[in-house]
């Protein structure tokens, strides 16, 4: 076996907002890869809206740049640990990891998680310290804690001698000195180059190819994308496909594709290192494997992070389903829930005794939120209940996913920041200080703990305070009352439209989620209330017109700003009894059982079993 010495391999890893992205437009722009005519949008490899618009990075993407004789595979890795069943794919096809770290903020909870995957694959790392050209970046002390890291997630001697570049993103300059920035990424290219090992060279063996990434086409339909483990793979060639099971079927590839720039381009052959996308396998799926039918030997099976948080998905049943959403049965419903386990692995869904009625599990809110959100935008109409944690048994302990959470928050919040952990929970591992007015502490948190815990945290800091946290293990089962919402809610007790007049009415009651003119149905929350029980409101109130009392006498009223929730913070705010409405238009939240009578019938039941017990 001998390598393919011009082609390099690898992943950009980071924590979120750490600046890969940026790092992989800047690379492409100076590759010579784009015509000088080419219009490139900033941030390239986020093709999907809801990555533009959030600034993050959802979807695993893959360029390839041309540096002097080299071919350089570039893979831009998700940096949430939502999306770790991404993440570890990915490593599979690499030979190397980039691993970008601010100068300023150094290492974060997401950037663990994604670099434990990149070591665990004997990945060889190279080091980016990106935004050094910020005022306060602290690159020496940086380097430090991303040594600390690699230590303490075993890294072995090779990996802990990385070499480290100095780079601004932004600025598209880099050099190996952290005093003195070149006006290009050279240095960046000339460390890839010399640090990456080539993959081996195995062309003469039977061919072996694991699917990692899906893309779906209309012309095409479903495209698999990996990279070639050994051997030659060629348009037209009959093929063996090894499924997760190990069944194998015969199948012929249509098209292959190499990558250039951000472009596919169609090739004849690959060889063993080559990362290609391929057409023509109807029933392909992330994992299997694609060998010689005269030869046909499985690559190890992917082995994929389990979900850690679970939510029901429903039909709406609200007295306003089907009026804004273009998909609102169970058989569409159904249809778009299994298609989207067919491309991303770390998604469960289950079938369950209601026809109408999904469980759908993730690997964290986000992860769950991108993939409601994704549908209300497809035209789907549906209800999704109150996130909940996987409780799991593992040797005989009842188990829960704790996180790890990091936050900087100003020292004069601190106390109060630290006290509202502390009932849900939280045990604090680490306290820095680094003088600057802001103080970061790590804690570790069971998850539910954190459900519903980021509107509260912005409160307490005034708006100042910054959190991340990532999936740390599974540890024993805290108790019943940790976190949850404490307030009660205000729930209208009539179908119609708000008045101004009903608003102000209940004002003093609460803090409302909509404006006048929205339009309610019995059973519907329309605000918080200032107490932990729930209140009936009447928020369609029309004034009653007399000689004494005119219509123009509300102009000057003022009415106080209602809190209008996103999607996730309305998925944080749920309780057990409530669903929230999702439609192309709006986000409602409301209570499982509309009707007030029948609501507290079904709870005297409950307390009443719950006695019997």
């Amino acid at each position: 076996m001998h390598s393919r010495e011009n082609i390099r391999n690898i992943a950009i890893i980071a924590h979120v907002d750490h600046g890969k992205t940026t790092l992989v437009d800047k690379l492409l722009q100076q590759s010579g890869t784009f015509r000088d005519n080419e219009v490139v949008h900033e941030r390239a490899m986020d093709s999907n809206d809801l990555e533009r618009e959030r600034g993050i990075t959802i979807l695993a993407k893959n360029t390839a740049i041309t540096y002097k004789e080299f071919l350089i595979n570039i893979v831009d890795t998700p940096g949430h640990a939502d999306f770790g069943g991404e993440v570890e794919r990915i490593m599979k096809m690499v030979d190397g990891v980039l691993l970008v770290v601010d100068a300023f903020e150094g290492c974060m909870p997401q950037t663990k998680f994604v670099l434990r995957k990149a070591l665990e694959q004997k990945l060889t790392p190279i080091v980016v310290l990106n935004k050094i050209d910020r005022p306060n970046a602290r690159p020496a002390e940086v380097v430090d804690e991303v040594l600390d890291l690699f230590i303490e997630l075993g890294a072995n001697d090779e990996q802990l001698d990385f070499p480290v570049v100095y780079a601004s993103a932004l600025n598209g300059t880099s050099s190996e000195n952290p005093e003195q920035q070149d006006e290009n990424m050279q240095a960046m290219y000339e460390m890839i180059v010399k640090n990456i090992p080539a993959p081996t060279e195995s062309t003469e063996e039977p061919l072996q190819f694991l699917v990692t990434l899906m893309d779906y086409n209309e012309y095409l339909g479903r495209i698999a994308v990996g990279r070639v483990n050994r051997g030659i793979i060629r348009q037209g060639q009959a093929v063996a496909v090894i499924d997760r099971d190990g069944k194998t079927k015969q199948a012929r590839i249509e098209k292959l594709f190499g990558f250039q720039g951000l472009k596919r381009v169609e090739v004849e052959q690959a060889g063993a290192g080559d990362i290609i996308a391929l057409a023509g396998i109807k029933d392909i799926n992330i994992g299997e494997t694609i060998a010689d039918p005269n030869n046909p030997e499985a690559l190890p099976v992917l082995t994929i992070d389990e979900p850690t948080l679970q939510m029901t998905f429903l039909v709406n049943n609200s007295p306003f389903a089907g009026k804004e959403g273009k998909w609102v049965t169970s058989r569409k419903l159904r249809e778009r829930l299994y298609k989207e386990i067919e491309t991303d692995v770390a998604l469960r869904v289950e079938d369950t005794d209601s026809p109408d009625m999904f469980i759908v599990s993730g690997r964290g809110e986000l992860h769950l939120g991108i993939l409601i959100e994704n549908m209300r935008r497809e035209g789907f109409e549906l209800q999704v209940s109150k996130p909940e944690v996987i409780v799991r048994t593992i040797d005989g302990v009842k188990s829960e996913p704790i996180e790890r959470l990091i936050i900087d928050v100003p020292e004069d919040s601190m106390g109060a920041v630290m006290e509202s952990l502390g009932s849900r929970k939280a045990e604090m591992v680490n306290m820095i200080n680094n003088g600057t007015g802001t103080v970061r502490l790590e804690f570790l948190i069971p998850a539910r703990g954190l459900i519903g815990y980021r509107t509260n945290f912005l409160t307490l800091t005034r708006g100042y305070g910054v959190m991340n946290h990532a999936f740390d293990s599974y540890g024993p089962y805290h108790g019943a009352n940790v976190g949850g919402r404490h307030q009660g809610v205000l729930v209208s007790s009539e179908n119609g439209v708000s008045t101004l007049y009903g608003i102000l009415s209940i004002e003093d009651r609460g803090i409302l989620f909509l404006q006048p003119g929205a339009e309610v149905y019995e059973g519907m929350i329309v605000g918080e209330h200032t107490r932990d029980n729930d209140i009936i409101v009447n928020i369609c109130k029309e004034k009653q017109l007399t000689n004494v009392r005119s219509s123009g006498k509300d102009d000057t009223v003022k009415m106080k700003t209602p809190r209008l929730y996103s999607l996730e913070q309305a998925l944080e705010y749920l309780n057990d009894d409530e669903y929230c409405e999702i439609t192309p238009k709006s986000i409602r939240l409301r209570k499982k059982i509309l009707n007030k009578n029948e609501r507290e019938r079904a709870e005297k039941n409950r307390k009443n079993a719950e006695a019997s017990v």
